[in-house]
């Protein structure tokens, strides 16, 4: 574990259970203005920056700006009442995961295409919102989101890790496997409990596909 400097983990589907409220939300809040997208679609952008994502369905023209903002203030407003209704419960294995981790002095973070508030929201109610890990990056951090490695790189910044060659990436998306790409990161794993499945996840770059983030610290650890 000498070589292994940070692990970033993904929030939802990756360490925060994924029961469809994302998308649910997303949809919703593209019906409430007319438009109309299928779940492929909204599959397809699963890990992005979600007010990116919700851009890319807005057609282009005058009000474009102001239409994409209302639209996300809908997704924020209906991923709440799900998340308050339903409730949010984290992937299992993943606290004794970033426990293990930083007992062995490998900082953890957390990134996600969530604004800071909705992270806030789940952090909060996961009652990760006390020094669980060491630094979270949101999607309103950085100028582009995944593919782009760029939150990848800022949790390397605000936590001091050195270089890529130290650094793992944890999601599960195509996205998040692209961003891990893209940086450079030595272990850039998938795992197989959230928004895409294997055949999905087999097709974008890795090092190692996992059931669960619940398996990840044995790549380092084994039992």
């Amino acid at each position: 574990m000498q070589d292994l400097e940070l692990v970033i983990f993904d929030l939802a589907g990756t360490t925060v259970e994924d029961h469809g409220e994302v998308p649910s939300a997303f949809t919703a809040a593209l019906a409430e203005h007319e438009i109309k997208v299928t779940p492929e679609q909204v599959n397809a952008v699963r890990g992005s920056s979600k007010r990116q994502a919700l851009l890319h369905f807005i057609p282009t023209g005058p009000g474009q700006t102001r239409l994409a903002e209302e639209v996300y203030a809908s997704f924020r407003t209906h991923l709440t009442q799900r998340y308050t209704s339903e409730g949010v419960r984290p992937v299992r294995g993943a606290a004794s995961a970033f426990r293990l981790l930083r007992e062995r002095n490998v900082r953890v973070a957390l990134n996600t295409g969530f604004d800071r508030e909705t992270t806030g929201l789940l952090l909060g109610a996961l009652g990760w919102d006390d020094g669980i890990v060491d630094a979270v990056v949101c999607g309103d951090d950085v100028m582009q989101g995944r593919p782009a490695p760029y939150m990848i790189f800022r949790a390397m910044e605000v936590t001091g890790a050195s270089g890529v060659h130290r650094v793992a990436n944890v999601g599960d998306t195509t996205l998040d496997l692209q961003a891990g790409y893209n940086a450079g990161v030595r272990w850039n794993i998938g795992v197989l409990s959230g928004a895409h499945d294997r055949q999905s996840l087999e097709g974008a770059p890795h090092t190692h596909l996992l059931p669960s983030v619940a398996e990840v610290t044995r790549l380092w650890v084994p039992d």
